[in-house]
């Protein structure tokens, strides 16, 4: 079969209409890491009034035990539908074993290191080859967590970024017990019998999430540990990090809460950068919280179009002087 990438072999599994969308699913097999079983489905947007006319390109991550679905439902409705009706060109990444990504050999394992270090750079590059233009990205909770991972680690090439949005995304928020070392230990020893967590036994989400990023984020919170891998210095790099950044966080969000997410937004560098709290006291409806910042009918009508606004703004995008400067406000 013809691969539809000069980068890796990629097969387009599926072209459907969806009523006013055009819904493309491509399977990457980049074959860039020690893993040669990881295959990644990534979901393209467009309309069906213009196939043949696309915007410019925007890659969604979604976070932990979850898939495709938090950007775009059944009956088209959500962020990435949204955007895709506003002429951008949509790109919804699913990482390893979670949704119509096939789960790899080394699955249990599977790290945030690993989606940073291979697999967001491996769909970076074949937007970019497909679209001819460096991509914006758009980060969920462990989605965005890992968008920031891989550009701390450096881990783009030059033009795979056009720029970056966290929503809910934080590292900072501590789980005391953890620094003690023997209950560190223990948890771990424990822990490792078991291949994954079930997003549905804990009721997390539809999917489940390999024990490798449990035990991963475990060792972020050790006594000595940090933002990184063995080899990189993630928190550090991020120093050095110079792109158009957009951190949010939900002042309902008391997963992720919005002091944890604000210290990731000022350890990026860069001058480039806003920050928004989604709250009353900013203006909006409500205090939107981790999930519902992106997925509930609030955000469609207050966040979803400033969202767009912002995305507009970082291409150059005519569009009305929006109201966002530091802290958005609807």
């Amino acid at each position: 079969m013809q691969s539809s990438s000069n980068l890796f072999p990629v097969a387009l599994i599926s072209a459907e209409r969806r009523g006013d969308l055009i819904e493309d699913v491509y399977r990457l097999k980049p074959g860039n890491s020690m893993d040669f079983t990881v295959e990644l489905a990534v979901t393209r947007l467009g309309l069906v009034a213009n196939p043949d006319v696309r915007g410019v390109p925007v890659i969604l991550l979604h976070g932990s035990f979850s898939n495709r679905r938090f950007w775009y439902s059944p009956k088209g409705i959500g962020l990435g539908a949204y955007l895709a009706r506003a002429g951008f060109d949509v790109w919804i990444a699913e990482m390893r074993g979670h949704g119509l990504s096939a789960r790899n050999e080394a699955y249990r394992h599977n790290r945030v290191a690993d989606y940073a270090r291979y697999d967001l750079p491996a769909i970076g590059a074949f937007v970019r080859e497909q679209s001819g233009q460096a991509p914006h990205w758009i980060g969920h909770s462990l989605g965005g967590t890992t968008l920031a991972a891989a550009l701390g680690g450096h881990y783009f090439d030059a033009g795979l970024v056009a720029s970056a949005a966290l929503f809910g995304s934080q590292v900072s928020r501590n789980y005391w017990p953890l620094k003690v070392p023997p209950v560190q230990w223990s948890t771990r020893l424990l822990l490792k019998r078991f291949d994954h967590v079930s997003g549905a036994r804990f009721k997390r989400g539809p999917e489940d999430e390999p024990m490798g990023i449990v035990l991963e984020a475990m060792g972020w919170q050790s006594l000595f540990g940090r933002f990184g891998d063995k080899k990189d210095d993630w928190w550090s790099g991020l120093r050095h990090v110079d792109v158009p950044l957009l951190c949010v966080a939900g002042a309902g969000d008391h997963q992720d809460p919005e002091w944890a997410c604000r210290q990731l937004f000022e350890q990026f560098g860069g001058e480039r950068k806003e920050f928004w709290c989604l709250g009353r006291e900013q203006g909006f409806a409500e205090d939107f919280g981790h999930v519902q910042m992106l997925v509930s009918k609030g955000a469609q009508a207050q966040v979803w179009p400033q969202v767009a606004d912002w995305l507009n703004r970082q291409v150059g995008v005519t569009e009305p002087e929006s109201t966002l400067n530091t802290v958005a406000t609807p």
